[in-house]
Parts: structure tokens; C-alpha cells; sequence
């Protein structure tokens, strides 16, 4: 008799492997289809029950646009800066960097720390909140990379749901799509506050006030550092101040994205003053950080999150909690990207170069604007289209219509999201006379139909 009972988990496992192992020697007649056979093969899966998910409503807009075989179709959807020729553009100092990185024949693939690039991090925060910034001299601030933006709010919103005594966050209407994905799963309360008027297609600053103004003491407040998406319509340095007084007299946490310094206006000073007007009066705030645009950096997904504290101490106890939330979402992050960024900003001639480039992108959306205000006024397209001018940075909030976008859509091939958001930076001098004429047909075609059905 064995000396292992037969009840022994042991001896279970010891049968069921003899018994694999006679299945694969010589399988019994018939036997593959009970148990070789896939679940699928079958007709069965344990995600059958799995429903077909909706495009994403952004990144949905490229899908549709790659399978119209048409020759004019234009995609004005995704945030991504094409050149005057409509291609995807890798500055010259990225280039150069990555020579240098490739060159350095020292350099290893190792993992990098959990909180990402030392030099990476210490630079970022510099270029966010400046040199001189009293909470870098201080040492209150702690930085840590991050994938991208999403990852770097998404960080920052599973320390909150886990640290801050309010887990409620508020986000303006509109906002970017995935915010309020991201705050939900991070494990905070999502709630709005009005930002946009679509009267005036501005600011609707006094609606941000009141509700702003109701929001309970300590809860977080997600402010767009510039170039707000999706309408481009930013704050004045003045009503930023006001802003500002508001939030810290209400007791509030500021949340800053930062997806665009130095893309929206050519500054990467001038598009950060919102963040340091926060941060000069001592206060404590988390800013997000992206290189995906200002560095043409989309694929490398190289972004930080800094959050800045009362005190070194707090910093470095709020460093150890950001690292164990990293650990389990991905581990540390990717080496390159960072290391091309850490390269250009180290450097005082990379640093001019990218300025230069920097200002150059900034520019070429600035004169797209301008181009299509011109391109409308010279059809006599009905409305004031001086909002297109007025707003700043990758996208325009159109103003045009669920309707309006659909007809463009069917008969100029023009894709873009449905709430007539578009990227201008993906116009150039060729493009925008279609996108006009587009325009003009949607708008005084729709007036004409509306004007038919009234009478």
C-alpha cells in the first residue's frame, strides 16, 4: 500500500497528470473534441457575455477617417501636429538627442527607479515651475515620471482617493474626454463646474466662480495650465488671480494639466504663469506634466507628476506613497523617452534649439487660425467666427452643430468630433479653403433647412 493516502491533494495531482499524460501518448477515439478543443471552437467562451465596446470618441474619428478612400478627406479629430505637408513631424532637436543617447556607448537597458529619471524629474519641475520657484529651493515639491499625462493624472488620482481626506474632484464643462474616466477608476467622486459658454464661446467665468465657489472645502480642483481642451478658451492672467483667491480662501487642492506649455502661445514661461501664480503663494497644488505635444514625444509617453507640499518632510513621506502606487500599476517607467527629454533640457544649446522649434509649431496653428477666420469672412459664412482667433492652442471649439459636423462629414469628407471640436494643427495653407467651404455649406445649409421648416 502507498504511504500517500488517496485523498492526499498530492496524489489528485499525481492522477490527473498520469491521466494527461495517457491523452497525449494516444488519445481515445474522439476524445479531442472534449479535451483539445478550444471553448471558442466549441461554440462556447467564458466571455461570451463580453458586449462589443463603443470607439473611443476621439481616437474613433481616425478609425472612420483611415477607411474613407476619398482624396480630400481631412482629419481635423486627433491632437497630434502635422506640418504644413499634413505628416507627422520628429523635431530636430529630439534627433539630435537620440544621436547622442545612441552614441553613449555606456548606456544600459536596466530598470530605471519606480519614481523614474533623477535628472528627468529635477528638470521637469524647473521647467514647470521655474528655477527660481520657492517650493524647489524649499525642497517641498516631490516629481515623479510618469506615462504621459494619463498616466501622471492617473497617479495622482489614486494618491488622492487614498490620502486626501475630500476624494471629490471638480472638472470643468467641458473637459477632456478621458478625465472623468480616469478620476472614476482612479477612485475619486467626479463633479462639474461650468467653464465654457457657447453663447458667447468664451469663458463662462461667472458660472466657474459660483460653482467653484459651492464646492465643499478640500475638494480637488482640475484646472487646464493652458490651451483648455477642448475649447481653447482660457482664463485671463486677471481672472486667474481670481481664480486662485477663490480656491485657497475655499480651502480647495488645485489639480493642474499641463498638456501644452510652451505649444500654446511659443512660451514655455508665458504658459506657465497660471501654475506659478499658485505656487508663489506658498500654497499646496499637483500639476501634471506632458511631452507629448511641446516635444512631438506621442509614442515615447513621457510625462511627470509633481506635487507640491507644506514642507520637505510631507515631500519626501508623499514620494514613498506615490512609489507603492506605481509599483503595482507598472512597475517603473520606460527609460528613453525621459532620457531624450532630460538630454534637451540639460543642455543650453539643445534647450535654444527646441525653443525655437517649439515657437515654430506655436506659430504655424496661430497662422491657421487666422487663415480660416479670413477664409469665412471672405464667403460672408454667417456668424462671428472671431472666437477662432480668440482661443488658443491645438484645438478650436467650431461651434458647429451635431447636424452641422455630420453634413460636413457625408459631403466634404472632413472628420472631427461630433461636438465640432478641431485640431488646428491639423490645417495647413492647402486645407483650410476645403475646411471654409465646408463650413459655409454646413452653416448656411443647415439656416436654409431651418428656415424652410419654420415656415
Amino acid at each position: 500500500m502507498s504511504p500517500i493516502s488517496d485523498f492526499s491533494p498530492v496524489s489528485a495531482a499525481d492522477r490527473r497528470l498520469a491521466t494527461l499524460a495517457r491523452h497525449l501518448e494516444s488519445p481515445p477515439q474522439g476524445s479531442e473534441s472534449s479535451i483539445f478543443a478550444s471553448p471558442t471552437a466549441a461554440g462556447n467562451s467564458v466571455f461570451a457575455h463580453v458586449v462589443q465596446a463603443p470607439e473611443d470618441p476621439i481616437l474613433g474619428v481616425t478609425v472612420a477617417y483611415n477607411k474613407d478612400p476619398s482624396p480630400v478627406k481631412l482629419n481635423l479629430g486627433v491632437g497630434a501636429y502635422r506640418t504644413e505637408e499634413g505628416k507627422p513631424l520628429v523635431l530636430n532637436v529630439v534627433r539630435k538627442a537620440e544621436q547622442q543617447l545612441v552614441a553613449d556607448r555606456s548606456r544600459v537597458k536596466e530598470y530605471i527607479p519606480i519614481a523614474g529619471l533623477a535628472d528627468f524629474n529635477k528638470l521637469s519641475a524647473k521647467l514647470m515651475f521655474g528655477d527660481d520657484s520657492p517650493a524647489i529651493l524649499e525642497n517641498r515639491i516631490t516629481t515623479v515620471q510618469c506615462l504621459s499625462g494619463t498616466g501622471s493624472l492617473r497617479v495622482g488620482g489614486e494618491f488622492l482617493a487614498k490620502h486626501h481626506h475630500q476624494p471629490t474632484i471638480y472638472i470643468p464643462t467641458p473637459t477632456w474626454g478621458n478625465h472623468p474616466k480616469i478620476f472614476t477608476l482612479a477612485g475619486l467622486s467626479v463633479k462639474t463646474y461650468r467653464y465654457y459658454d457657447p453663447t458667447t464661446r468664451g469663458l463662462n467665468f461667472h458660472g466657474l466662480m459660483e460653482d467653484l465657489g459651492s464646492a465643499p472645502s478640500g475638494s480637488v480642483v482640475l484646472l487646464h495650465a493652458c490651451a483648455h481642451n477642448p475649447t481653447g478658451v482660457d482664463p485671463t492672467l486677471q481672472q486667474w488671480e481670481q481664480i486662485r483667491k477663490l480656491i485657497r480662501s475655499k480651502g480647495l487642492l488645485p489639480f493642474f494639466d499641463s498638456a501644452y506649455q510652451g505649444f500654446a502661445s511659443g512660451s514655455l514661461d508665458a504658459d506657465a504663469k497660471p501654475v506659478r501664480m499658485f505656487v508663489a503663494d506658498g500654497g499646496e497644488l499637483l500639476a501634471a506634466q506632458s511631452y507629448a505635444k511641446n516635444l512631438g514625444l506621442y509614442g515615447e509617453r513621457v510625462g511627470a507628476l509633481s506635487i507640491i507640499c507644506g514642507s520637505s518632510d510631507v515631500a519626501r513621506r508623499v514620494e514613498s506613497q506615490l512609489k507603492l502606487v506605481i509599483r503595482p500599476m507598472y512597475s517603473s517607467p520606460p527609460i528613453h523617452g525621459a532620457s531624450i527629454v532630460a538630454t534637451i533640457l540639460k543642455d543650453r544649446d539643445l534647450f535654444h534649439e527646441w525653443t525655437i522649434e517649439l515657437k515654430g509649431m506655436a506659430d504655424r496653428i496661430i497662422s491657421m487660425r487666422h487663415q480660416l477666420f479670413d477664409a469665412l469672412r471672405k464667403r460672408g459664412t454667417p456668424g462671428d467666427w472671431s472666437h477662432i482667433i480668440k482661443q488658443i492652442g491645438m484645438f478650436t471649439f467650431t461651434g458647429l452643430n451635431k447636424e452641422q459636423v455630420e453634413f460636413m462629414n457625408k459631403e466634404y469628407h472632413i472628420y472631427m468630433t461630433s461636438d465640432g471640436r478641431i485640431s488646428m494643427a491639423g490645417l495647413s495653407t492647402k486645407t483650410v479653403p476645403h475646411l471654409a467651404d465646408a463650413i459655409h455649406a454646413a452653416v448656411t445649409g443647415m439656416s436654409s433647412k431651418l428656415h424652410a421648416d419654420a415656415r
